[in-house]
């Protein structure tokens, strides 16, 4: 344990790194995971950021990190619901279609004001085509976005307009009732325009980096650790208890609950959910479980042979055996997914099913011969592919099932495994650089839009699977304008149901959230995005 008990020490000795060898730790030099006295949570991440760039980021291991160092208009509150953020209040049109913000007088952390034109610079900046953002297409409800994110119109022309330092509008292609939800994701940070001017591409150095929330980065040894401090200019600065947060990358989720163990961190952000008795029965207090507006499925890249077949999707996804997954891998409640959209969804019927859900599996298997065969696929002309899976928490062991589950169809079905960094894993599905591959979606807001915009042919890059059904576009291009809740719901169903025939994904379980979170720590509450922001945090005395 050597070299995580002194790590700090490494850190303000490699390179004048600057953090001071007391900080969380005792006299006799071990790390607290959890330091009441000193005020700092070490904290077991999911993966290493790409960046902190909240314009390049899209996964919810960056999301931990840079939502603690941004605020949008709104932000999340203890159970992740929308409160005001850099935006004192709002109002909206008679139409739906004209936002107003107005915002709070605040600072970047370099003590320069952030105001609405910061705002409106971010907007133009992740939508500027320029800027490779893969994440930009969850903003097309906004005027003309996806027009300027194509490059056929100019970002000037982006319906986001300082009227003032303290007011901005936001004009919509759609009423899109859930807009204060979506604001709060990464997506609509504000970036410091005079610093991104000022240093371009390294305007996200920590050198250079200007921030406008509880916390601000100090040092970020890439694969290592990223090192927050509490941001003095932050407008709710005096409520902020923490001082430190460490985060960790610990794709091995074994390893994380053992550094919670051993008391070198104090929270860990997932854990082997096989697990779960041994740990509550080691960790007293916690383990948390929770429902999770979240999924997990495979792509199937459509964009080539042979997953441009819709009888070999159908086939595959048949023969996957979620019911074992869910009730044999996972240990902590997962539901086996027959559907896209999970459940607690607001104002949505949810009623869209695979048509096969109640058959055995015996029977979907020998269906999936028959389909296998029928698209050309035999002795003769063995079907053959890789499935890539991410190689952290559970998903090796899903992956192992799948292939078992899917070679088990016939002799003539090979599959093989390709275990990936989680980083890199997606970043090969947003390229379409995979046969067939596994991921997760977290919601990002509260309704199904957010899950049905991920098969959307504008959607571009998010849409790993690159489907495209114009009857699929029309239904939920449809219902971006209708103003009936639940004729909307109905629209949204449909376009479920057609993706769920078409099969350009294989639904696998809708799983919980799993935290390891120190007693401790207050203001740590389970929500349905498993979004759980610092600045809350505060710490029981005994």
């Amino acid at each position: 344990m050597a070299f995580w008990t002194n790590r700090r020490s490494l850190l303000a000795g490699a390179g004048g790194l600057g953090v001071t060898t007391s900080l969380g730790a005792c006299a006799n030099g071990r790390i607290i995971g959890f330091d009441k006295v000193r005020k700092t949570l070490d904290i077991s991440n999911q993966g290493e950021p790409l960046s902190l760039d909240p314009h390049k980021a899209s996964g919810s291991w960056e999301n931990n990190v840079i939502g603690n160092m941004f605020i949008g208009l709104t932000t999340e509150d203890e159970k992740s619901e929308p409160i005001p953020g850099m935006a004192e209040r709002w109002e909206t049109s008679a139409d739906g279609r004209t936002w107003t913000f107005y915002l709070r007088r605040a600072l970047w952390s370099d003590g320069e004001a952030c105001d609405a034109h910061d705002f409106e610079f971010g907007f133009k900046r992740i939508l500027n085509p320029e800027t490779l953002s893969d994440y930009a297409s969850i903003l097309y409800p906004i005027k003309n976005a996806q027009a300027v994110n194509n490059g056929e119109m100019d970002p000037d022309l982006l319906g986001v307009t300082a009227l003032d330092d303290l007011t901005l509008e936001i004009q919509l292609e759609h009423p899109a009732p859930y807009l204060p939800q979506l604001l709060k994701h990464y997506t609509a940070y504000a970036v410091p325009k005079h610093v991104v001017e000022r240093h371009g591409a390294a305007w996200v150095k920590p050198e250079n980096i200007a921030v406008n929330g509880p916390f601000k980065v100090e040092k970020w040894w890439s694969n290592y650790i990223i090192h927050l401090v509490r941001n003095p200019s932050f407008f709710d600065a005096n409520n902020v208890v923490l001082e430190h947060l460490y985060y960790y990358p610990t794709t091995d989720v074994n390893a994380a609950a053992r550094k919670v163990m051993s008391g070198e961190a104090g929270w860990s952000t997932r854990f082997p959910s096989n697990q779960v008795e041994t740990l509550r029965a080691a960790l007293p207090g916690y383990v948390r479980v929770a429902p999770y507006l979240t999924c997990n499925y495979f792509s199937f890249n459509t964009t080539k042979a042979p997953f441009n077949d819709p009888r070999v999707r159908q086939a595959l996804t048949m023969a996957y055996d979620r019911e074992f997954v869910a009730s044999q891998i996972y240990k902590t409640g997962e539901r086996a997914a027959f559907s896209l959209v999970p459940p607690g969804i607001a104002n949505y019927p949810g009623t869209a099913r695979y048509p096969w859900m109640n058959v055995p599996i015996a029977e979907r298997k020998r269906e999936a011969e028959r389909l296998l065969r029928a698209a050309g696929f035999g002795p003769n002309n063995p079907l053959r592919f890789e499935f890539s899976h991410r190689n952290t928490s559970d998903n090796p062991r899903v992956a192992v099932v799948a292939q078992n589950d899917w070679t088990s169809i016939a002799p003539w079905v090979s599959v093989e495994l390709r275990g990936v960094e989680v980083q890199v894993h997606y970043a090969n599905l947003r390229a379409k650089n995979f046969d067939a591959g596994d991921g997760g979606w977290i919601a990002d807001y509260n309704d199904a839009k957010n899950y049905l915009y991920l098969f959307e042919t504008r959607t571009g890059a998010q849409n790993y699977a690159g489907y495209s059904n114009p009857a699929y576009d029309q239904s939920v291009h449809l219902s971006d304008f209708e103003s009936d809740a639940a004729r909307r719901g109905e629209l949204m169903n449909q376009a479920e149901q057609l993706a769920l025939n078409d099969a350009p994904m294989c639904m696998s379980v809708f799983i919980n959230s799993t935290n390891l979170v120190h007693p401790d720590i207050t203001g740590y509450e389970d929500n349905l995005e498993d979004i759980h922001r610092a600045r809350w945090f505060g710490i029981r005395e005994a």
